[in-house]
């Protein structure tokens, strides 16, 4: 009888969320007694709140300054403690009154055994595969050991039952007499203890799959702020080598600028540092809660653990339900930083080294509001803008107009041989031939006319070929500029011919969201498909890769990517510029000799100098 008082004292000294002797303990305003440690733990699962919420009664206790240390010790129950282990453990197993000390303890018998009875316990055939624990290993808090559940109202009775009504173990004898009426549900022991170790399981592997997520974001976030890193470190490179060419009166500028770098970059920093923080807190948390839950696998449960499970299965039910992070935000937040660069003073006069620069724009209106079709460089570096009504205005690199030529004709399309004659097509898809100074030559192209062929567009390569493409039959007629029928068609296979340009061997080709490189006999070598509620348009690059402008046409953002030759992302040149709203969502890209991307609307020519 002492010995099973003696069990039953050491189990009530165990912590019900460590489930191991406490150690110093701590008492909460509910009177429930936690180790400090775990209470420490508790109080992490939320945050910076400086309340800790009891996981067997849920009455919540107020820690000043978040600090577990200043909450009252549990005096009497360390002195109980350390009296108990300062008692040595005897002899379970012996008859005798006078019992020697135990030297290990069987999990399996649950017995102490002294040497006397280890030496018979080893022996014997059926009791060799016990798993045994030296005493040493007990008293020092290595091992826990595995207790066996006693009845309450019958000592001598396993608790070999469990109420899912009453939430709670029993014996067989309790069962007959207080759990027999209609609604009880009475299971083994063993079959809800395999319950509990499955929800555990599940509940551990949903914790690694959340805390996989947010270290995938991490991930992002690290690879964003080297990205972040290398932009600045190549404007600083520039501004450096810029200070070394000059002069010591530039070394105030140079601070000045290089200053100017590094606040860009430490406000960025400092924002991805934040987004990084709050997801290593998430990961932290799960950790937190995932570690005091799946460490009761295999523990005895009564009816204090089995509130703190339930209490600490909610906590990691709600922080599993907290919504995953915005992988975008960390690319939204670098992206101004990562396009920025140093503009050097060439040419000028002043002992300034330069400028920082992100994107500068300058809007012209366009002479006719709304009627703009067509936009193309022309050979002597300017750009040419066609209207109808309204002819021909050709621009200057830097957005001013020079002249307006071919005032009288509808201009539907346009583009320009190699020897600078032009070619234009109406509104009734008449093509015609004009000289470099705009005078009509005597040549005709037979084309399909509006009825036949829709609407259509041209693009001129390098070899002077003229490709006209058709709306209706989705095809593309290619002429000579010796006039005459089509030496060539090329079918569009189920797929309208919308805007067109040439690219070295191959055609750029615009439907709807869709860009299309295919090949001069028509086969499609690479597609790039944009976002449904946009509308990209492509323009050749001067170092001859691909660019392609995403028009966000009910907000009226622009962002402009560059691509290689198989349409794969190199970077982003524009990130979402703000425009003025058309009417008409119909615009063309250019890039002009001198580095300058020319955007023009219906109504505006943008020239942005990235």
């Amino acid at each position: 009888m002492a010995e099973e008082l003696k069990d039953t004292i050491a189990q009530s000294l165990e912590c019900p969320v460590c489930l191991t002797t406490f150690t110093d303990p701590k008492i909460l305003s509910c009177s429930h007694t936690y180790c400090k440690v775990c209470l420490e733990k508790l109080l992490e699962c939320h945050g910076d709140d400086q309340m800790i919420r009891c996981p067997v009664c849920r009455a919540d206790t107020q820690v000043p300054n978040q600090d577990v240390c200043q909450l009252p010790a549990s005096l009497a129950l360390r002195s109980l403690i350390d009296d108990l282990k300062n008692q040595h453990q005897i002899c379970t197993n012996c008859d005798s009154e006078d019992k020697p000390k135990a030297v290990v303890y069987c999990q399996d018998c649950g017995n102490y055994l002294c040497t006397t009875c280890h030496n018979m316990h080893s022996k014997w055939k059926n009791f060799v595969d016990h798993e045994i624990i030296a005493m040493s290993e007990i008293s020092s808090g290595k091992v826990s050991i595995r207790r066996y559940r006693k009845c309450r109202k019958h000592p001598k009775e396993d608790e070999e039952c469990f109420c899912s009504n009453c939430r709670r173990f029993t014996c067989f004898r309790c069962v007959v007499m207080e759990h027999k009426d209609q609604g009880h549900q009475v299971i083994e022991s063993a079959a809800y203890e395999s319950h509990h170790r499955k929800t555990i399981e599940e509940l551990k592997s949903k914790v690694e799959k959340k805390q996989s997520c947010f270290q995938n974001y991490i991930d992002l976030i690290d690879e964003e702020k080297k990205c972040v890193d290398d932009a600045m470190k190549h404007c600083a490179d520039d501004i450096n080598k810029a200070y070394d060419e000059a002069v010591r009166q530039l070394t105030e500028k140079r601070e000045i600028l290089v200053d100017e770098v590094k606040g860009k970059t430490k406000r960025v920093e400092e924002t991805l540092g934040e987004m990084k923080k709050s997801a290593q807190q998430r990961i932290n948390q799960l950790t937190t809660i995932a570690e005091m839950v799946t460490n009761r696998g295999n523990a005895p449960v009564d009816m204090d653990t089995l509130a703190v499970y339930d209490t600490l299965c909610e906590d990691l039910q709600e922080a599993l339900n907290q919504e995953n992070p915005d992988y975008e935000q960390q690319n939204k937040t670098c992206g101004k930083a990562k396009s920025s660069v140093f503009e050097r003073n060439f040419g000028k006069d002043g002992l300034g080294l330069g400028k920082i620069v992100n994107l500068v724009v300058k809007s012209i209106s366009l002479p006719n509001k709304n009627r703009m079709n067509v936009m193309i460089n022309t050979p002597n570096g300017r750009m040419a803008v066609g209207c109808n009504p309204g002819g021909v205005n050709i621009f200057s690199f830097d957005g001013r107009l020079q002249q307006t030529v071919l005032k009288d004709v509808q201009i539907r399309a346009l583009g320009f041989l190699s020897d600078g004659r032009c070619v234009v097509t109406d509104t009734s898809n008449t093509l015609a031939l004009y000289t470099p100074e705009f005078m009509k030559l005597d040549v005709m192209f037979e084309t399909l006319n509006h009825n036949k062929g829709g609407f259509s567009t041209l693009t001129v390569d390098s070899d002077d070929l003229i490709y006209v493409s058709y709306r209706k039959p989705k095809k593309i007629q290619v002429f000579s500029s010796a006039g005459g029928k089509a030496v060539k068609e090329i079918q569009c296979h189920g797929y309208e011919p919308r805007q067109i340009t040439s690219y070295t061997e191959s055609l750029i080709i615009i439907t709807g969201n869709i860009v299309r490189l295919i090949g001069k006999e028509g086969e499609v070598k690479h597609t790039l498909t944009k976002p449904s509620n946009t509308k990209p348009i492509a323009a050749v690059s001067q170092s001859n890769t691909i660019l392609v402008a995403q028009v966000k046409y009910d907000e009226g953002l622009v962002s402009i990517d560059e691509y290689t030759d198989e349409l794969e992302h190199i970077h982003n040149l524009i990130d979402e510029y703000k425009i003025e709203k058309p009417e008409r969502h119909w615009y063309y890209l250019q890039q002009n000799r001198s580095g300058e991307i020319a955007f023009c609307t219906p109504d505006n020519l943008y020239i942005m100098i990235t």
